[in-house]
């Protein structure tokens, strides 16, 4: 004999939602004498400080992993997790990006957005150049959210537009 059990809808939809966060970042076109792509770091942090990295962007292809050794000039990041992350690490690591716009889109069961608790955080992205300068820009959010939800900063030199985008 076999028994089925009905679920309400709603708790069914519960289980069920994916939500999903993009972010994206404007690499800017600079006019100096000397271009070096910038090494990014994105990450999320709530009023406690760090919670969980997202990307980060590097030179991967130099010898002898050199390029680890730059990672120390995105200060912030370095000092909230950089120095005690095992790199290259899977998922996390990437190469450094050309000028232009850049997506990056996390579903909801990445173990970033897995572990985050109802509350109020903010995607923080930093960026240092060799023989450039650094920059750190902040997006305040919430979650979960209801409605699909959208922020938008811009940086000033190291830095273009990022926008974050929440689907629920």
């Amino acid at each position: 004999m076999r028994t089925w059990f009905l679920l309400p809808l709603a708790a069914f939809a519960a289980h069920a939602s994916a939500a999903e966060m993009t972010v994206s970042v404007e690499v800017p076109r600079l006019a100096v004498a000397e271009y070096h792509r910038p090494y990014v770091a994105i990450w999320i942090e709530n009023g406690e400080g760090h919670v969980a990295d997202l990307s980060v962007w590097y030179d991967l292809k130099l010898q002898d992993n050199e390029g680890e050794k730059w990672l120390k000039d995105m200060r912030q990041w370095w000092r909230r997790s950089g120095r005690s992350l095992a790199l290259p690490a899977d998922g996390l690591s990437g190469a450094t990006r050309p000028v232009g716009e850049h997506s990056l889109t996390f579903p909801a069961d990445h173990s970033a957005l897995a572990a985050l608790k109802p509350g109020d955080y903010q995607l923080v992205v930093e960026a240092a150049r060799e023989v450039g300068g650094r920059e750190l820009v902040r997006l305040p959010f919430s979650w979960p959210v209801a409605d699909q939800t959208e922020h938008q900063v811009s940086g000033k030199t190291e830095l273009g537009n990022i926008s974050l985008n929440i689907q629920p």
